[in-house]
């Protein structure tokens, strides 16, 4: 007499498949990588910025705190009012601002200046008892995490310029790249049906036709200087090396001279010490937007404990690991099916079909 032949239900196929799923896992990471090596062994090389970046290098003892450069970056990229709930009330009311008036960056706000405040706050630039400016934008990271998660190419980094760059049309909002982020930079609108990305991009338009980025353009102190990003380096580390009691030359607008056109510069007391540490030359693989303070920038709320290499190295060379050639996928689907066709055989009663 034939044996009736065995039919798999689906609760019992998906059981026994949940079952394997951890140690099929296990088995392919050990076929692929038997040994797991150190992390920096996994670890792609770093990308260099691009020969022509471009970039913007903030002093934060420039700064007065106006909030031009604020409202620049607002009429430049058509961007409306930001009002938080805990300003509506003495500020017009919803929907009828009186000011702009944001507090960090948002979907509305691609550039703010912030404020670090210690005991009196009577002394600029100082950690005790002091205040002291800092400018949040994004900062155009050589090997930006925003442009390695994007599942589309919505967010590129230009070539040329190395300015990081999103397309809303491309856009599926996945929102990986504000997850991303060390910085905190790229925001979702989420109080539109349509919402967007956004982020600087240091207004490229106007780049495009030979003016400054907005910011930069309308800066009374050129505490935000636009240039090539290697000869901002070089003028960041002139900085650092003054001393309080000396007079220094600051540039305003393109330290060049060229985007924007020629514009005079200022000569100025160095009244403070600068940090030796010019943030953005190393952190995460560094970034073309750099600056410098008299107040350490982890007082400035900017994050200091990261890697001297960007996430993506790591993460891209681990992707690249397991998929090259496609073995580790093959392996842990052959897996999978080795196991869920064990336990079937295991476990025949369970998985007759229900009569």
């Amino acid at each position: 007499m034939a044996t009736p032949k065995k039919t798999v239900s689906r609760r019992g196929f998906l059981r026994n498949a949940v079952k394997g799923t951890a140690a099929a896992t296990a088995a392919a990471c050990t076929t692929v990588v038997a040994a797991p090596p150190e992390a920096n062994a996994l670890q792609r090389p770093p990308k260099p910025l691009p020969p022509d970046a471009v970039g913007l290098l903030y002093d934060s003892t420039l700064c007065i705190g106006c909030k031009a450069c604020v409202t620049a970056c607002k009429d430049v990229n058509h961007m409306p009012p930001d009002v938080g709930p805990q300003q509506q009330a003495w500020n017009g009311g919803p929907g009828n601002p009186t000011w702009d008036t944001p507090v960090e960056l948002s979907a509305k706000t691609l550039n703010v200046i912030k404020a670090y405040v210690h005991g009196t706050g009577a002394t600029k630039d100082s950690a005790e008892n002091g205040f002291a400016f800092i400018k949040r934008q994004c900062l155009h990271c050589a090997d930006p995490s925003c442009v390695s998660v994007c599942p589309v190419s919505a967010m590129t980094k230009d070539p040329q310029s190395g300015i990081v760059s999103h397309n809303p049309d491309a856009c599926i909002g996945c929102r990986y790249c504000v997850l991303s982020c060390p910085f905190g930079v790229p925001k979702y609108d989420y109080n539109d049906a349509f919402g967007e990305i956004k982020k600087c991009q240091l207004c490229k338009q106007r780049l495009a036709q030979n003016e400054l980025p907005g910011c930069a353009d309308v800066c009374p102190t050129g505490a935000t200087l636009f240039g090539r990003s290697d000869e901002l380096l070089k003028e960041a580390k002139r900085r650092t090396a003054l001393k309080p009691g000396e007079y220094a030359h600051y540039p305003r607008g393109d330290i060049a001279g060229k985007v924007g056109g020629a514009r005079s510069g200022h000569e100025k007391l160095v009244e403070a010490t600068y940090q030796t540490h010019i943030y953005g030359e190393k952190e995460l693989g560094g970034t073309q937007c750099l600056a410098v303070s008299a107040v350490p920038f982890d007082k400035l709320n900017l994050p200091t404990k990261v890697p001297e290499t960007g996430y993506p190295t790591l993460s891209e060379g681990i992707q690249h690991t397991l998929y090259a050639g496609m073995i580790g996928p093959a392996v842990v689907f052959g897996g999978l099916a080795y196991l869920a066709h064990r336990n079937t055989k295991d476990h025949p009663a369970e998985n007759q079909s229900e009569q």
